[in-house]
């Protein structure tokens, strides 16, 4: 089985400035890349899952959500990090929106991931809790310093 460092979006890989979709708007936070290469090369699959209710709300659409999840993916590959899987929840309420796990789960199933062995990084309460309720043996309270997390892997 494999290990997977599930990471939030909004406010872990991207500054938040509230429903980013556009790439004049996304800017990675500082460490982002070398935090990832680090858990790459310790054998962690690298996965985000992230709540996008800007779609259900009518901000932007589906579209909007792959074109700056392709921008993300390519940028991460400049950088020589492999994204392995983007996970969204585009809903206000349901199973797979943070803080349930619906959507950690359906990457276990998808990764055969062992969640003793993941780790999950959210800037919000709402991603520990659901880190917590999917079996993420650690999680992190991201506060934009990536040193302790890397320590604690």
């Amino acid at each position: 089985m494999d290990k997977a460092l599930f990471l939030d979006r909004d406010g872990v890989i991207n500054v938040d400035y509230g429903y980013v979709y556009q790439k004049e708007k996304f800017v990675f936070i500082d460490g982002i890349f070398d935090f990832c290469k680090t858990a790459d090369q310790l054998g962690y699959l690298l996965i985000v899952i992230t709540n996008q209710s800007g779609i259900a709300r009518g901000y932007f659409s589906h579209d909007d959500f792959h074109l700056i999840t392709d921008y993300m993916k390519n940028e991460f590959v400049k950088q020589g990090v492999l994204l392995t899987d983007v996970f969204y929840c585009p809903d206000l309420a349901g199973f797979n929106r943070k803080p349930n796990e619906g959507l950690f789960l359906k990457a276990q199933k998808k990764y055969a991931l062992d969640m003793d062995c993941c780790v999950c990084v959210g800037d919000n309460e709402r991603d520990i809790i659901a880190g917590q309720r999917a079996g993420c043996g650690k999680n992190f309270l991201f506060h934009h310093n990536f040193d302790e997390i890397i320590r604690n892997l």
